[in-house]
């Protein structure tokens, strides 16, 4: 990977409805934010930041070549979170942050890498995020599979739960595989912001098609806004919501 100047903030919340205490739980006899930031840490980011609201997460990381930062508790998302830590830093309008859930000790760094660098290679839009292609039909018209349109120049035109596009001709036979017409997208939930998107984000009213879809990204588009999306090979593996994907995620820390 090339130098490319880009933060990692790591937002890590201590209240989960499915797994209080998440980033602290077990992962191969280290809390599972530690595993997170070795990520975070190999991406090639300046600097990566643990920002929580919860002095236990920040005990966890001590030691660690990470900054941690007691935030606020009344904070909605982690963009939210992301958004507070920027402006108490001090970061420019152009600074490059990339937003790694808490939750995701497998990711890849080469995709943080990527994330960051496909803003920073545009300037329409000021966040960017990626997509892998989807091959099964069943995938296409799974809700929790979170499918992206793209326009000609690689900008998201539309993300949805439900099959988009519809195949008019394709999806008559529900027995038919993808025909291959046009290429099907699964939205990857890693994102880079530059700090005046982050600025602007924040200030903006939700919008009711995030409610309706339950798409926080779709804020974005509501607002007019572009949103640059990368396609790339394949979705990295899944990320913790359950004690059955702590187990999987174990196995696979024990397997490396």
């Amino acid at each position: 990977m090339h130098y490319l100047p880009f933060k990692i903030v790591i937002p890590a919340r201590y209240g989960s409805t499915r797994l209080p205490g998440k980033p602290l739980l077990d992962l191969a006899g280290e809390p599972m934010i530690v595993h997170v930031c070795r990520r975070a840490l190999e991406s090639g980011a300046d600097e990566v930041i643990v920002a929580t609201d919860d002095t236990r997460i920040v005990e966890a990381v001590i030691g660690l070549p990470v900054r941690a930062m007691l935030t606020s508790d009344h904070h909605n998302s982690g963009t939210e979170r992301i958004a507070e830590v920027a402006e108490r830093s001090g970061w420019p309008d152009e600074t490059v942050v990339v937003n790694l859930q808490g939750d995701e000790p497998l990711i890849t760094p080469a995709l943080m890498h990527a994330t960051a660098e496909a803003l920073a290679q545009q300037q329409r839009a000021g966040i960017a995020t990626l997509c892998a292609p989807i091959h099964e039909r069943a995938e296409v018209f799974n809700p929790h599979a979170v499918k992206v349109v793209l326009d000609q120049d690689g900008y998201a035109l539309y993300f949805s739960r439900a099959p988009i596009p519809w195949d008019r001709g394709g999806f008559a036979d529900e027995s038919a595989p993808l025909s291959g017409g046009y290429p099907y997208y699964r939205h990857i939930g890693l994102y880079a912001y530059t700090v005046n998107f982050l600025r602007r984000y924040v200030a903006w009213p939700p919008s009711r098609l995030e409610h309706v879809e339950a798409l926080e990204q779709l804020r974005i588009l509501w607002h007019g806004e572009a949103i640059r999306v990368l396609p790339v090979e394949q979705v990295p593996e899944a990320g913790v919501d359950t004690l059955e994907d702590l187990a999987r995620v174990a196995r696979a820390l024990q397997g490396k």
